[in-house]
């Protein structure tokens, strides 16, 4: 006699409700947030986020035609100070210019892609019934992050092309928009990873999940590194190690507490925005969030080994990433690698909270 499959369709088992096919769906959407952090990280390592001086939602989805569009988009940003100062006097062509519109051009379109893989599922779903109940709120809410994302997007690009930057001769964007930037991408890979997880615990018949206490210290820690990165990325903090292996890891500048820390305006200012001290303690800190991912990693393996593998994977391959950043004097690829599996490990260390924020399974449970 044949019996049912333990994950029968979604469609026979719940109807109109497709908790699987949302699963998968945001899945896919937090991929792209990884893609599009990867080309954020590009585009601030080539010096491109400042190369496109307008926010146009709609039409600046299509780059330059023709030459004389290129030569306007050019000129326009001749009048900011990046070009003034840095790029102007280096004797920057037009094809130097070409190359760093595209990474930001395609950093925006990217931004716009991942609105319409969002959006029109959401939709779809939503008109089809296919949403179980008590997830609507949440998905708008995902939908409103990355609606702010680009918000934040336009303001950080603002801080290096608006009427303050000008009249400051900003060369470049200020390390706080950006961090603001990232770490709203970071929370909104992590909420679409949780609620993912979430609809598959629904699927199996499952209760949903809840961040305990010693989950959320665990977040918190690595979300400070991973601020601390944003604010690396923003300062330029990466090339103030000092040359040669020994010198720019384990030691900076031959020491290994570094020279030059300008406290003149306080400590939290010296925290926040003097990248020799924003730089060492990027670099050390991580060593408390790898001791925090090793206890949690521990905790998981009862409940999924792979999940606790992933977590020692990715966070033994950051650390190695980093110091590789540092020797390789900020190499392109190799940064960009580094910025890449910090999302990853943020994956992982969301899979982990994950497990350990729910019962095996329901009372009266379907599936034993």
């Amino acid at each position: 006699m044949k019996t049912a499959s333990l994950y029968a369709p979604d469609s026979v088992r719940y109807g109109s409700e497709r908790p699987l096919a949302l699963s998968r769906w945001l899945m896919i959407v937090a991929a792209l947030v990884i893609l599009i952090v990867a080309v954020g990280g590009i585009t601030r390592l080539t010096e491109s986020g400042l190369s496109i001086t307008e926010w146009k939602p709609v039409t600046g989805a299509l780059p330059p035609l023709n030459e004389a569009q290129w030569q306007a988009e050019f000129d326009a940003y001749k009048q900011i100070p990046e070009y003034i100062e840095v790029n102007g006097p280096a004797g920057m062509t037009l094809a130097d210019y070409k190359f760093i519109y595209f990474w930001e051009w395609f950093h925006r379109l990217l931004g716009r892609l991942i609105g319409v893989a969002f959006a029109l599922p959401l939709a779809w779903f939503w008109v089809r019934r296919a949403i179980p109940a008590g997830y609507k709120p949440r998905l708008l809410a995902l939908l409103a992050l990355g609606g702010l994302q680009g918000a934040f997007g336009w303001l950080m690009v603002r801080s290096g092309t608006g009427p303050d930057a000008i009249p400051a001769m900003r060369t470049d964007v200020s390390h706080y928009w950006l961090s603001v930037h990232l770490m709203t991408a970071l929370f909104t890979l992590g909420g679409l990873v949780w609620t993912a997880l979430d609809l598959r615990n629904w699927a199996r018949s499952d209760p949903h999940s809840r961040l305990t206490g010693f989950s959320v210290g665990v977040l918190v820690i690595l979300a400070i590194q991973l601020l601390y990165g944003g604010w690396m990325a923003g300062l330029d903090a990466g090339y103030v190690a000092g040359g040669g292996f020994w010198n720019s890891w384990p030691m900076m500048q031959g020491s290994f507490f570094p020279d030059g820390i300008d406290w003149a305006l306080g400590a939290v200012h010296a925290m926040t925005a003097d990248p020799f001290l924003v730089h060492f303690i990027h670099r050390w800190w991580a060593w408390v969030a790898v001791a925090a991912l090793i206890v949690m990693a521990r905790h998981v393996r009862a409940k999924d080994r792979r999940a606790s593998i992933a977590i020692h994977a990715t966070f033994g391959t950051q650390i190695l990433l980093g110091i590789a950043t540092v020797w390789t004097g900020l190499a392109l690829w190799v940064a960009v690698a580094h910025q890449v599996v910090g999302a990853l490990v943020l994956v992982a260390a969301v899979w982990g909270a994950h497990l350990l924020g729910y019962r095996d399974r329901m009372p009266g449970s379907a599936l034993k």
